[in-house]
């Protein structure tokens, strides 16, 4: 699959801001089943400065500044991704591998370069912490003799079943606890849950964030504008590696996933951030991404 992606962040100023420091991770980055064969940032007003780097996590991340005076700023990123298909297939049996006894001794035991990166993501990150209620609300997932795989599908499903997808009960920074309580929220509270589970059962989850294509109804032509940004989680299986799934929609990403980048949660993989000097006491921000697929 190509796709051409095009993410449009546009903000208001209550009043004008007179110097702005940000850094972004909107660049689609490589990995095994995708790659970035170009991606350009445009920002307005012209910034002063724009550098790119790699982060720690090995995501694109843009730094740049805008130093005169203004009452919006708007920031375009124009991508074209192609995605080689060697994603697992979202239709295999996943009852194969380590099963989650064997994924905990191998977490502990093996010393590959792989393994001993892998574990910093059992540990606690800003945005997701560990308790006794998420390892109960994971336990009848995780059964000794089952396969991690299984048990990390079967929590997909659970948590697709068991909440509710609602944009007004949450903002980014609404504890997991809560969400856990409420059982509503939206993709990235659903990728946190997630990670949080499988944290507490003792297994390593990092969080993804990227794109995800969406079709319209049969008959009708689809709106510029109307995919959105996403969020899903991915769990390592020792000697076997990371695997993908997405909670929100109940599935195994595929060909209609394209990843931006991860880390060990939201906060490490923040679309845009930085600080603004006045600017006034409110902002209006608008967001809109359209993925197109080119061919197949």
């Amino acid at each position: 699959m190509l796709y051409r992606i095009k993410h449009i962040t546009h903000y208001e100023y209550d009043k004008p801001v007179t110097l702005c420091y940000n850094h972004a991770h909107l660049m689609p980055r490589d990995t095994d089943y995708q790659h970035c064969l170009e991606s350009h940032i445009s920002i307005a007003p012209y910034p002063v400065s724009v550098h790119q780097s790699s982060d720690y996590f090995g995501n694109k991340i843009s730094f740049f500044s805008v130093e005169n005076k203004h009452s919006s700023l708007e920031i375009v990123v124009d991508s074209m991704v192609r995605l080689n298909g060697e994603r697992i297939d979202p239709g295999i049996d996943l009852d194969f591998g380590n099963t989650c006894t064997q994924a905990r001794e191998k977490m502990h035991s093996l010393q590959d370069e792989t393994t001993l990166l892998a574990r910093e993501f059992v540990l606690n990150s800003p945005m997701v912490k560990t308790s006794d209620a998420l390892k109960d609300y994971a336990a009848p997932s995780f059964r000794s003799n089952v396969s991690l795989l299984s048990a990390a599908r079967d929590l997909t499903r659970r948590i697709y079943t068991d909440f509710t997808y609602d944009p007004e009960s949450t903002t980014v920074a609404t504890p997991l606890y809560q969400v856990l309580e409420q059982r509503r929220g939206v993709c990235q509270d659903f990728a946190h849950l997630a990670i949080g589970c499988l944290r507490a059962q003792g297994f390593p989850a990092r969080y993804v964030s990227g794109y995800l294509e969406t079709l319209p109804p049969p008959g009708q032509k689809k709106q510029v504008g109307s995919d959105a940004s996403h969020a899903w989680f991915s769990v390592y299986s020792p000697g076997e590696g990371w695997f993908e799934f997405d909670p929100t929609n109940d599935n195994v990403p595929a060909e209609q996933h394209i990843t931006t980048a991860w880390g060990r949660d939201y906060s490490d993989v923040t679309p845009l951030s930085g600080v603004i000097f006045e600017g006034g006491d409110s902002q209006v921000l608008s967001v809109s991404v359209d993925v197109q697929r080119l061919q197949e």
